[in-house]
């Protein structure tokens, strides 16, 4: 059964190991204050179940989203927007592996969201934007700096500072996004692909994964090489690397337990 609520609707898929979250709230899917919150819920509620391998970020409509309601900010105190980042990043925190499905305009907080997920794939019609500039504002939900990790300083700064769009060619040219498709029917069998492929490794090799590339990218190297080996002998111990090399000798398909 579905579970509504923020426009936000969250369904299961592949017998329960995966979580569809999907942005549903008419043509542009606009963020609203009350959008972030539930964002945050929903990742509350997903992290705390362990049958639950990978996430999928998608949304109905025509566009992934335009944005957030920029009227609503008004209606906030600025002391309380200082942590306005914390609930729409969730998916970064998370130590499931978070997929994020564009398809259309992925602006703004919406282009924040996919940026604190690990892996974008879009559209060919997609196009992204961190607009704010143009109402006297800059990104306020990690967008500067996830921007400026991904695509360079230089042209994280001509984006931010002139708010052009980028478009999903050069979104595909610079690594901004994993894969770029023709159409949303693409789009969707892309994304059930790389599930697939995800779902038959070890969700504790995956969790360990993202934790050490997202920890270490922004250590000095040393520390980064330091924080892998150490997880790399922690595996080591693990019941799904034992099985793994045991599938691997005796040449069939490991079935990894998450241990």
């Amino acid at each position: 059964m579905a579970l509504t609520g923020g426009q936000i609707r969250l369904d299961r898929g592949h017998d329960g190991r995966v979580a569809y979250l999907t942005l549903d709230h008419g043509k542009y899917n606009i963020v609203t204050m009350q959008t972030r919150q539930v964002m945050a819920d929903r990742f509350a509620e997903i992290d705390a179940d362990q049958d639950i391998q990978a996430v999928v970020i998608r949304a109905e409509g025509e566009h992934f989203t335009s944005g957030g309601d920029i009227q609503g900010f008004m209606e906030v105190e600025p002391a309380d927007l200082t942590d306005l980042g914390q609930n729409i990043t969730a998916p970064s925190r998370s130590p499931k592996p978070v997929i994020t499905a564009v398809d259309g305009y992925c602006f703004g907080v919406g282009f924040e969201l996919a940026l604190s997920t690990d892996i974008r794939i879009a559209t060919e019609r997609s196009q992204f934007a961190l607009p704010e500039m143009r109402l006297g504002m800059i990104p306020g939900s990690g967008g500067t700096q996830r921007l400026a990790r991904l695509i360079g300083l230089s042209r994280a700064k001509y984006h931010v500072m002139t708010a052009t769009r980028i478009t999903a060619r050069q979104a595909g040219d610079w690594g901004l996004v994993s894969a770029v498709v023709p159409d949303r029917v693409a789009l969707d069998a892309e994304v059930e692909r790389v599930l697939k492929t995800m779902l038959g490794y070890s969700p504790l090799a995956l969790r360990t994964a993202k934790e050490v590339l997202d920890k270490g990218v922004d250590a000095p190297l040393y520390s980064g090489i330091e924080l892998e080996r150490k997880a790399y002998a922690m595996l080591r111990s693990s019941h799904d690397f034992a099985e793994g090399v045991a599938a691997f000798g005796e040449k069939r398909a490991p079935k990894f337990q998450g241990r």
